[in-house]
C-alpha cells in the first residue's frame, strides 16, 4: 500500500521526517567499491577502465570511431532528430537570456580604488549522459547547451553503451551541441578517468550530469580534484499539490511519469481534499497496468511514495517547504496565493497544463535539478554553473594610505603581523 499521512495526527511531523530520512538513507552508498575503482584508474589508467567496462557493459571500447558514430546516426528516426532539434532551439535561447544577465562589474570609489568582477568560462567540461540500459538525449542537451553557451571551449561526453553501441539519438545530441570527444565508459571508472586523465583521455575541470548511485558516489569521492555541480543530482523526486478543481487522471499521470525513471525516485502527493487522494490512487494502479516499466514504477511509488492530506494552506507550504523537492507542480486553483511562499525546489510548475514531463524536454528551462533535499540551498544546472568569477583590484596611492592604518590594526589584531607590515611598507613615509 502507499504511505498515506494526515497533518492532523498526533505524530505527522515527526512520521514525515522519518520516512524522508528513510528513503535518504536508502540513497546512501557505500564508497567503498567506488573508491577502489577510482585508485585502480589513476594507478592503471585505460588498462583499469577497460576492465570494468568489459565487467559491467560488455564493452572494449573507449572511443568510438566517427565512422561508427556517424553511421549510428544515420540511423535515427527523422522524427526524433526533429523533436532534439525543437528542444535543443528552446533550451538554447532560454539559457542564452542567462547569459546575458551575467554583467561583469566595475566599480571606482572616492579614492581611484577601482574593483572589478568578470566571468569567465570554465576551460574544459564533461558531461556523464547514463546510457547502457536507458538512453537520454535530453541529458546531453540539458548539460551540452549551457556550457556551450557560456563558452566552454571543450566539452566531452561520457557515455556507457552496451557492447560497444551507443544510443543514436544520444550521439545526434552530442553532435548538435558540437561535443567533438565522445567516450563510450560510464559509471566510477570514466568519472575517475574524465577527472584524473589516462592516455586516452585528457583531464577536465568539472564533471557535471546525472547517473545512478556508483556515478554520483564517485563524483563526490573525486570533488576538489575536480569541480562538480554545486548540487546533488540524484534519483528523481516530484512533489504535487492538487486540489477538488485536479484531474485525478491527469495527477496520477504525473506521478507515474516520475516513479517510471528509478525504483530510487520519490513521488509525493498533497492536497487539502480526501475524496480527490482517493480517486488519484485508484488511477495510479489502474494506470499502471498499461505501462513498459510498470515495474519499476510500482516498486518506486510502494516504498517511496507518499501520500498527504493537509486542509491548512499554511501547512501545506511548511510542508513542501521542508520536502525541498526536485520537481513541485501546484495542480490547484488558487496557485497564486502560495508559489510566491515556496523557497525550497528545484523547479516550480504553476497550473494544470504545466506538467513536469514538459520541462524534462523542451520547454526550456533545465531539467539537472538538485534532489534529496537540497534545493534548500542549491539550484540546478545554468549557465553559470560554467563560469567562473575572477576579482581584479588596483589600488590607488591615497586609497592604501587612507584604509591602510585600518587594515593593520586589524591584521596584528588577529595575529597576522606579516600582513600588516607589507601594508606598512607601502604607507610609510620617508
Amino acid at each position: 500500500m502507499i504511505k498515506t499521512l494526515n497533518s492532523k495526527s498526533k505524530n505527522f511531523d515527526l512520521t514525515l521526517d522519518k520516512l524522508l530520512l528513510e528513503r535518504k538513507n536508502k540513497i546512501q552508498l557505500s564508497s567503498i567499491s567506488v573508491t577502489k575503482i577510482i585508485k585502480d584508474v589513476k594507478k592503471n589508467g585505460d588498462k583499469a577502465i577497460l576492465k570494468y567496462e568489459k565487467k559491467f557493459n560488455k564493452n572494449n571500447i573507449i572511443i568510438p570511431t566517427s565512422k561508427q558514430i556517424n553511421k549510428s546516426i544515420s540511423l535515427l528516426d527523422k522524427k526524433v532528430k526533429k523533436a532534439i532539434d525543437l528542444s535543443y532551439n528552446r533550451i538554447y535561447k532560454f539559457h542564452l537570456l542567462q547569459k546575458k544577465k551575467l554583467s561583469n562589474i566595475s566599480y571606482t570609489d572616492k579614492l581611484k580604488n577601482k574593483l572589478e568582477y568578470k566571468y569567465t568560462p570554465l576551460e574544459s567540461v564533461a558531461i556523464y549522459v547514463p546510457g547502457s540500459t536507458v538512453s537520454y538525449p535530453s541529458s546531453v542537451l540539458m548539460n551540452a547547451i549551457p556550457a556551450l553557451v557560456a563558452g566552454v571551449k571543450r566539452i566531452i561526453m561520457i557515455n556507457p553503451g552496451q557492447k560497444g553501441k551507443q544510443n543514436s539519438a544520444v550521439l545526434y545530441a552530442a553532435k548538435k551541441c558540437k561535443i567533438k570527444e565522445i567516450y563510450s565508459i560510464g559509471g566510477p571508472s570514466a568519472i575517475a578517468g574524465a577527472a584524473y586523465g589516462t592516455k586516452k583521455i585528457k583531464k577536465v575541470d568539472k564533471i557535471v550530469g546525472p547517473g545512478n548511485l556508483y556515478v554520483t558516489a564517485a563524483k563526490k569521492e573525486v570533488f576538489g580534484d575536480v569541480g562538480i555541480e554545486g548540487m546533488i543530482a540524484g534519483p528523481s523526486e516530484v512533489t504535487i499539490v492538487c486540489d477538488k478543481f485536479s484531474n485525478p487522471e491527469w495527477v496520477a499521470s504525473d506521478l507515474i511519469g516520475q516513479a517510471e525513471h528509478d525504483t530510487h525516485a520519490q513521488c509525493i502527493l498533497i492536497s487539502n481534499s480526501k475524496d480527490i487522494i482517493k480517486k488519484v490512487k485508484i488511477e495510479i494502479f489502474k494506470q499502471l497496468k498499461e505501462l513498459p516499466r510498470a515495474a519499476i514504477a510500482k516498486n518506486s511509488i510502494l516504498m517511496n511514495g507518499i501520500l498527504i492530506h493537509i486542509t491548512s494552506k499554511k501547512k501545506i507550504i511548511n510542508v513542501v517547504n521542508k520536502i525541498s523537492p526536485e520537481h513541485l507542480e501546484l495542480n490547484i486553483k488558487d496557485y497564486k496565493n502560495i508559489v510566491n511562499k515556496i523557497k525550497n525546489s528545484g523547479s516550480i510548475c504553476v497550473g494544470k497544463y504545466a506538467v513536469m514531463a514538459m520541462t524534462d524536454y523542451n520547454i526550456g528551462s533545465n531539467h539537472v535539478l538538485p534532489t534529496n533535499s537540497s534545493s534548500r540551498y542549491s539550484s540546478g544546472i545554468s549557465v553559470n554553473e560554467f563560469n567562473k568569477r575572477i576579482s581584479y583590484i588596483n589600488i590607488s596611492k591615497k586609497g592604501i594610505e587612507t584604509l591602510g592604518p585600518s587594515v593593520i590594526t586589524l591584521a596584528n589584531y588577529e595575529g597576522l603581523v606579516g600582513h600588516a607590515k607589507s601594508v606598512e611598507k607601502r604607507i610609510r613615509r620617508k
